[in-house]
């Protein structure tokens, strides 16, 4: 796997694959492909396709790994309200909120930005949101190998707000904690520093 990198890169033979298969269901649900504003959606749809899963390309480890510091901090480190954005797998309809993570560190820590790109770098792949949280977290407790980690995800997911049972205000929370996260005390103090409004 390459690591992080630029988001605009695109293979050509495999955008010019998928923009033919993009071509061929636009015109069998019943539209002219050849019409001006379809002329060159098929293409538009190949290059969204391909940078919402760039996630299957990139080591969120190695994007870890290029940033761990040696540092005597012990304490919580909080980064709250990662906006991310997915496609659920199963109706490949978008799913989007936001992500709060933490994590006590046992000897390093990591510079503050590569932990949203390693949310980024799951959350571009087709995902649930169940497996999401526990991509996330498993990448971050196996490469920094810090005292705890805990992960929440709130999310809104369009397969139900568009399509079935056409919910438009349900949020689906998920979290998964390891380590001293799963004492009591130190995942409310997570908790509550989540949901405190700080001025």
């Amino acid at each position: 796997m390459a690591p992080y990198q630029s988001l605009e890169e695109y293979n050509i033979s495999i955008t010019n694959e998928v923009k033919e298969r993009f071509a061929k269901i636009i015109s069998e649900i019943g539209e002219d492909v050849d019409r001006d504003g379809l002329l060159k959606t098929p293409e538009r749809a190949a290059k969204a396709m391909l940078f919402l899963t760039q996630g299957y390309k990139q080591d969120p480890a190695k994007v870890l790994e290029s940033a761990m510091f040696d540092e005597d901090y012990h304490d919580m480190v909080i980064i709250k309200d990662i906006e991310l954005y997915s496609l659920c797998e199963h109706h490949m309809l978008p799913f989007f909120g936001k992500a709060h993570i933490a994590y006590i560190p046992d000897g390093h820590i990591v510079g503050l930005s590569k932990i949203p790109r390693v949310v980024d770098i799951f959350a571009r792949r087709l995902q649930v949101q169940e497996r999401l949280t526990h991509d996330i977290l498993e990448c971050l407790n196996s490469t920094l190998k810090p005292k705890g980690v805990a992960v929440v995800i709130e999310a809104s997911h369009m397969c139900m707000m568009m399509r079935g049972v056409q919910k438009q205000n349900s949020v689906t929370t998920t979290s998964g904690f390891r380590g001293q996260f799963e004492k009591i005390e130190t995942r409310n103090e997570f908790l509550k520093l989540i949901s405190a409004q700080l001025s």
